[in-house]
């Protein structure tokens, strides 16, 4: 439980009474992103105590009837589960936008929800997490390991921000910016759908390892921006600028301005990171008009993503299971959030993941 920044501690929470209309996960395992350290470091805390995680995979231990005909699944099948919930009833869910449900939305997201709301169990950090009625659940493939099928949210992530928004297809130029796991995921999906060039860019040693792994998921041209001008290697190697740009940095503020450099006229331009208020170094807004790009924020991802990203990890096409990893108990969570938050000696890993 998240009481406080920085104050990850331990507690005991009954174990919820389950009815007809909802169930029980026996948590696997579950990812970290950007939000989790983020949380933990007091940038994104909501002012109150809560259980985070919102990338979990497990088995369900207990379903009631009714959830089970509308989650199509059943006791002991292994699954994922969407950090949005859907009443499946208002115009948003029904039009497939069930991140804008009237009834959850953003603000009642699993991994950042209080822990008074009854039952508290709302986040994967745990033992057992609490399945809502409107929970939204994927079938994990057979035989592929939990601790990798949490990827199915970041590899989810790159598919529907660096495919099936931009409409990226057979031999387009893609530039990617950040070498993270979701720009790692990217390089994956963006390859999957026929993409003729591949470039990734990073900032500095902490990124020279996943740049490093760039090149083992396809990516054809890595550029570390505090060492070379992205814009003059992209023109080098192709002889223009990129078709698709899908910019996956956070807190990154100069990259929004590499993002609208790179892109040629008429491209698509990608932001999936967040980077405050600004200011914005190098961005030059005129360019947007000047060169007519279409510029799309992206907010999470869909079950339909999800579904492809598990048969993706688990087709082995791409070296998703040789990532850089670090997978701890409930115990050492703090001390890998705060290595992800980047206030370690070491570099953080590309894949973070807590298996209560």
């Amino acid at each position: 439980m998240l009481e406080a920044p920085r104050r990850l501690v331990t507690r005991s929470l009954d174990r919820p009474v389950i009815s007809s209309d909802d169930g029980l996960l026996r948590v696997e395992a579950c990812g970290l992103c950007g939000t989790d350290h983020e949380q933990f470091t007091g940038m994104l805390f909501g002012g109150f105590a809560f259980v985070p995680g919102h990338e979990t995979v497990g088995v369900l231990e207990e379903v009631g009837e009714k959830a089970a005909r509308r989650w199509g699944a059943r006791t002991g099948d292994r699954v994922a589960v969407e950090v949005f919930q859907s009443c499946r009833r208002c115009e948003p869910c029904r039009v497939g936008d069930y991140r804008r449900c009237e009834r959850h939305g953003l603000g009642d997201m699993y991994g950042f929800v209080p822990v008074e709301r009854p039952p508290g169990l709302w986040g994967g950090y745990a033992e057992v997490q609490y399945l809502a009625p409107d929970s939204m659940l994927v079938r994990v493939p057979a035989g592929v390991d939990p601790v990798l099928a949490t990827l199915f949210n970041p590899v989810g992530a790159g598919i529907r921000w660096g495919v099936t928004l931009p409409g990226t297809g057979a031999g387009d130029v893609v530039a990617v910016l950040g070498p993270g796991i979701r720009g790692l995921a990217t390089v994956a999906a963006v390859r999957d759908a026929g993409a003729g060039f591949v470039m990734v860019t990073g900032a500095g040693a902490r990124d020279a390892t996943r740049l490093d792994a760039a090149r083992r998921f396809g990516a054809d041209l890595v550029i570390d921006v505090e060492q070379a001008d992205p814009v003059a290697a992209l023109r080098k190697a192709t002889g223009g600028l990129a078709d698709v740009v899908v910019d996956v940095t956070a807190n990154a503020p100069s990259a929004l301005g590499q993002a609208v450099a790179l892109a040629r006229a008429g491209a698509t331009v990608v932001v999936a990171g967040m980077r405050g208020d600004g200011p914005y170094p190098g961005l030059r807004a005129d360019h947007v008009v000047l060169k007519e790009l279409r510029v799309l924020g992206a907010l999470g991802v869909h079950a339909a993503a999800y579904e492809a990203a598990l048969e993706l990890v688990a087709s082995g096409r791409y070296p998703f299971a040789d990532l850089a990893r670090r997978v701890v108990g409930l115990d050492d969570a703090p001390s890998l959030l705060s290595a992800m938050a980047g206030e370690s000696e070491d570099a953080p890993p590309v894949h973070g993941v807590v298996r209560p």
